[in-house]
């Protein structure tokens, strides 16, 4: 019998992992949580990981105090500053994208977001976080830390240092090392608690990031009935689940023209990726609403090309994964890792499955196979159900493993992605939109519609 991760059998992880990802287990651990509050007798305590560079937690903050409001909650404020190195594969790319989706985002919610990056420099930003480490200890963060992110993000070059001087202690800006122990104290409880973000909200040991997730803390709360004046959580509504509203429905496929003409959906993905198995689902749903055409573009998943994914960074997006996929109805959780050869197999076949018109539906049905019903692909057993279940004939299939021409074009796919000014998977492109992560379908769905009616 061969052996997975720890010893543990590879037949037995995908029952293991179904059982950590479950939301019966989910459910039993927020009850433990609960109960042990109420034991120590301590109020709902959010705590909140911002950083005065990151555009998220500029957004983030903005809506804490009306979240405050709505809900009997109190914050334990964290400021941190620097990226942990080995989650960030190409930090200048992710930094870019972060504006943009900021201006996205900021738009979508009605909050103040600037037009152009901030003018700052790594001294000036340690400078200003050694301010805001300050107001940690005492009351009042929460008003003094938007006031102060406002004039970072907001004033122009003329007006910045006025509002800055009338927010910071030169005693303060000028002794940065003295608050150096109590930064690195905050960016070792984020990263020891098992995250790697700026934006983040750790409540009863799960996370909540930005405005992307704050819905499922929310829903958490709204579940745990401690809305502010008494209200039942029937009569609250969920406020920040935007880019998940009206999904395939903003043109009635009465009304989707005939695609000759029409762009088509680009998505870059790799099978070993879970936010990229959710993407291909939503994706082909959103192509086959408005009748375009959907090309995917396989690159090699990140350990393949020898870099590094942490275990804080697997076990986050695991979870994650799991969240969104039960959101959008998806089945996932029974998982069989694909790395190594599962990827290959995939890969090796993909032009195979194109050629005979179920490119899409292959890749589709092999990432629901590893996903969520645990089928292992470095089998023959597994990989042979893979290819049959979709139409494909196995004699067929079988000789085209030991072709690796897929490498060459597997390349080509990632090179075209860091063209376009991004660096993961999944992302989108649909004519000049270029986006980052499936959580950006819904850019791509009004882009869609944009050229349709226009």
């Amino acid at each position: 019998m061969s052996k997975g991760i720890s010893g543990v059998s590879s037949k037995l992880i995908p029952y293991i992992a179904n059982m950590v990802l479950s939301t019966r287990l989910l459910k039993l651990k927020r009850l433990v949580a609960e109960r042990k509050r109420k034991l120590t007798k301590q109020p709902h305590i959010v705590t909140v990981y911002l950083a005065l560079n990151d555009p998220y937690s500029y957004l983030l903050l903005q809506v804490l105090k009306d979240f405050q409001a709505r809900f009997s909650v109190e914050y334990e404020f964290r400021t941190v500053l620097n990226k942990q190195p080995d989650m960030f594969p190409a930090p200048k790319l992710w930094q870019q994208n972060a504006f943009k989706d900021g201006l996205y985002l900021a738009d979508l919610y009605s909050l103040d977001f600037p037009s152009s990056p901030p003018n700052s420099s790594p001294e000036r930003d340690a400078q200003l976080t050694a301010q805001l480490l300050h107001w940690e200890l005492q009351p009042g963060y929460l008003e003094n830390a938007l006031l102060l992110f406002n004039a970072y993000w907001l004033s122009d070059d003329c007006k910045y240092d006025d509002a800055i001087e009338r927010l910071v202690s030169p005693v303060i800006t000028h002794n940065v090392e003295c608050y150096q122990q109590h930064l690195s104290a905050n960016e070792d409880l984020l990263k020891d608690n098992g995250h790697y973000l700026s934006a983040m909200m750790h409540y009863g040991n799960e996370w909540y990031w930005g405005l992307d997730r704050l819905q499922y803390l929310e829903r958490r709360f709204n579940d745990l009935g401690i809305h502010s004046g008494g209200a039942s959580h029937t009569d609250i509504k969920i406020n920040y689940d935007a880019t998940q509203r009206d999904f395939c429905q903003r043109m009635s496929k009465q009304d989707v023209v005939d695609a000759a003409k029409k762009q088509p959906l680009e998505l870059f993905w790799s099978i070993r990726s879970p936010y990229s198995y959710i993407a291909i689902v939503r994706a082909r749903q959103l192509a086959s609403h408005y009748n375009i055409p959907f090309i995917v573009k396989p690159v090699l998943p990140m350990v393949m090309r020898r870099m590094q994914v942490p275990k804080n960074k697997t076990n986050y997006i695991a979870r994650d994964a799991s969240r969104e996929a039960h959101q959008y109805n998806i089945p996932f959780g029974r998982i069989a890792d694909p790395l190594g050869k599962g990827v290959e197999n995939c890969y090796a076949l993909y032009e195979f499955a194109d050629s005979q018109g179920k490119g899409v539906e292959f890749l589709e049905s092999y990432a629901r196979g590893v996903w969520s019903q645990g089928i292992r692909s470095d089998t023959e057993a597994g990989l042979k159900t893979l290819v049959e279940r979709v139409g494909l004939n196995w004699q067929d299939a079988q000789p085209l493993l030991k072709d690796e021409n897929w490498r060459v074009w597997a390349q080509s796919n990632l090179a075209e992605l860091y063209g376009h000014g991004l660096w993961g998977v999944p992302s989108f492109k649909y004519g000049d939109v270029r986006v980052f992560g499936q959580d950006r379908i819904d850019r791509i769905e009004q882009a869609v519609v944009n050229l349709l009616v226009g």
